[in-house]
């Protein structure tokens, strides 16, 4: 096979409201969208949420990473990875241009388990047949109160969830108890809590004092207290509470994910498919956990995520978010969107390659 066109692009998907978390409020989702084809006709594709950069996530697909991969046998997954790392080392070694990398990476698997006529989940190793998710979700809207709140974990629990995630952070430490309480009292005792706070508090003593006044309410975890790039403050915090702290939704290459786990910052590791580095990197996080015993409950993406967890065997959730709760949109450009059944188990998609087709028309209309 050989790679004769890359194609990357922007979308925006809008919010009907304005939703927020502890430091940030959005009004709509963007991701950049990457198309990987061949001599053959076959396509792979790729994605990432661009957090308002998509499309500089797009402009780095073309311009950097195009005339790399351009030529090139789509299979050849670990050289080209390398290539488009190390070619681009001194101006994107995070962020935007690991973005772009993942999109590309995505693609590139897509192509060759389509190639091999193999799901991606069996070409990687097939662990399981359907991966267990939780019910994501308890944002703040202006008009949100705590029977809203309620009402919102209620469904999760109905719809066949025992675990449930809630943000916190963006109130006072007293007011936020409320909310955890209130949560914990709608659910019982035997759903699985978990807490994020996006990174909101500025230092030890404050996250601490946050997560200790939680503690009551038993959470199984609490996402990113404080900012990723804070480890030994991440440490400091995940020593001092009796429950974990889980986090790597923000972060990129195995290198950094070894330092969360090495640092002791993380008990839990959340690495993103389309922020790392896609799935060459992201394997290659998963495993190094897996050597330590360590659960990957990845961020996010549930359509491309239950294949990467479905393939290991050290996952532990999948995050899923209802269309309807107006958080997270990407699925109204998946043609066939992947969603837990009664039991809150997503099944693993059956047909070769990732199991992620968009939808072109839709694409079309909310293109950026």
């Amino acid at each position: 096979m050989e790679i004769t066109e890359v194609e990357s692009f922007p979308i925006e998907l809008p919010l009907e409201s304005p939703v927020s978390f502890s430091n940030r409020t959005l009004t709509y989702r963007d991701h950049a969208i990457t198309y990987v084809r061949t001599a053959d006709g076959l396509e792979g594709v790729g994605y990432s949420l661009g957090y308002e950069g998509a499309h500089l996530v797009a402009d780095a697909v073309e311009s950097m990473l195009e005339p790399i991969v351009a030529g090139e046998d789509p299979r050849d997954t670990t050289r080209l990875w390398r290539e488009m790392y190390e070619g681009n080392v001194q101006i994107g070694r995070m962020g935007v241009m690991l973005r772009a990398i993942s999109t590309v990476d995505m693609a590139l698997w897509d192509l060759k388990a389509k190639d091999a006529g193999q799901p991606l989940y069996k070409l990687l190793g097939g662990n399981s047949e359907s991966v267990p998710s939780y019910g994501s979700g308890g944002y703040y809207r202006d008009e949100k109160g705590h029977e809203a709140l309620r009402s919102e974990v209620r469904r999760y629990v109905d719809e066949g969830h025992d675990v449930v995630k809630m943000k916190v952070g963006r109130l006072s430490i007293d007011e936020e108890v409320e909310r955890v309480a209130a949560v914990r009292d709608e659910v019982g005792s035997e759903t699985t809590l978990l807490l994020d706070a996006n990174g909101v508090w500025e230092s030890t003593t404050e996250a601490v004092r946050a997560c200790r006044a939680f503690e009551p309410y038993d959470p199984y975890f609490i996402e990113e207290p404080v900012m990723i790039d804070r480890v030994e403050t991440m440490a400091e915090v995940n020593d001092a509470i009796d429950y974990p702290v889980a986090t790597g939704e923000l972060e990129g290459s195995r290198h950094n994910f070894a330092r969360l786990h090495d640092t002791g910052a993380a008990t839990i590791l959340q690495p993103d498919v389309t922020v790392c580095g896609g799935i060459t990197e992201w394997l290659r996080i998963a495993n190094y956990a897996a050597a330590y015993d360590v659960p990957i409950a990845p961020h996010y993406n549930w359509n491309i995520h239950t294949s990467l967890l479905g393939a290991i065997d050290n996952g532990l959730w999948i995050e899923y978010f209802y269309r309807d709760m107006d958080v997270k949109a990407f699925d109204d450009v998946v043609a066939e969107p992947l969603a837990p059944g009664d039991d809150g188990r997503i099944a693993m998609p059956d047909e070769p390659g990732h199991g992620v087709t968009l939808d072109e028309d839709a694409l079309e209309e909310f293109s950026a």
